[in-house]
């Protein structure tokens, strides 16, 4: 699992609060799928306009989420609760964050 480019991760293991943290989307992706591609330029444009820590997981790094997702590449999810495979609609996305930011 590796943080997005740019993703603001906490630098020297400073505790973050949790009530103050922006949500945590995970892209489980793996190299060479143009739908991973896709979803993974949606979340850099939402995240322009509504913060949150981006990691990217390639699938193929671990023969458990090989065999968890398979073909069913991309999944995205917002603080561990998997929201979309394939496709990820901006609007729901941006309205999933929403509602974690006021939870």
């Amino acid at each position: 699992m590796r943080p997005a480019e740019g993703s603001g991760e906490p630098q020297g293991g400073a505790p973050v609060n949790q009530s103050d943290a922006a949500p945590t989307v995970t892209l489980y992706t793996r190299a060479g799928c143009h739908l991973c591609e896709e979803a993974e330029r949606v979340l850099l444009a939402e995240r322009a306009a509504t913060p949150f820590r981006l990691e990217l997981v390639d699938v193929d790094d671990d023969p458990e989420l090989r065999r968890r997702y398979g073909v069913r590449v991309p999944v995205v999810a917002v603080d561990g609760e998997e929201l979309f495979e394939y496709q990820v609609p901006a609007d729901l996305l941006r309205a999933r964050l929403r509602r974690s930011r006021v939870d």
